[in-house]
């Protein structure tokens, strides 16, 4: 056998391995389920208005707490973990200070994203999820806070 046909048959092997590869990969990116984020209702809670709160009015609030823990299952557990506690991908976010310390933090990086050098590492949620989604999620982060 010649050499170039052998490299032929390598260089073909080789693209169909890629091939594999990427196709595989497609498929565990599709596993995550849909990255679409979910609508939140937040029609039990007390409507907050326009301008963006500096503290979670939900604190406490049971109603909040619930709705914040389904919110947070549908839109953030997938980066942030089941219950909050991170796999790696993403922080631990039982880790937050609780109260209004805790809540500065949160309420920026949720209507804001986090990027870093260009890349997205969280996206935005301000347009997406209303100002009482994202309290609702926080009234419930604070219930599994871990010092």
């Amino acid at each position: 056998m010649k050499e170039t046909p052998r490299l032929f048959t390598r260089a073909r092997l080789a693209g169909a391995l890629a091939g594999t590869v990427l196709a595989l990969a497609g498929g565990f990116a599709h596993g995550h389920g849909d990255v679409v984020p979910q609508a939140v209702d937040t029609s039990k809670l007390k409507q907050l208005g326009e301008p963006w709160l500096e503290a979670n009015p939900y604190r406490g609030n049971a109603e909040a707490v619930r709705i914040g823990d389904s919110a947070f299952n549908q839109n953030c557990a997938r980066c942030h973990g089941i219950g909050a506690v991170s796999g790696g991908i993403a922080p631990d976010l039982r880790l937050l200070p609780k109260g209004n310390e805790g809540d500065e933090y949160f309420i920026q990086r949720i209507r804001h994203g986090v990027s870093r050098n260009g890349a997205v590492y969280m996206p935005p949620f301000e347009g997406t999820l209303t100002q009482e989604a994202m309290w609702a999620i926080r009234a419930w982060l604070e219930t599994v806070h871990e010092d």
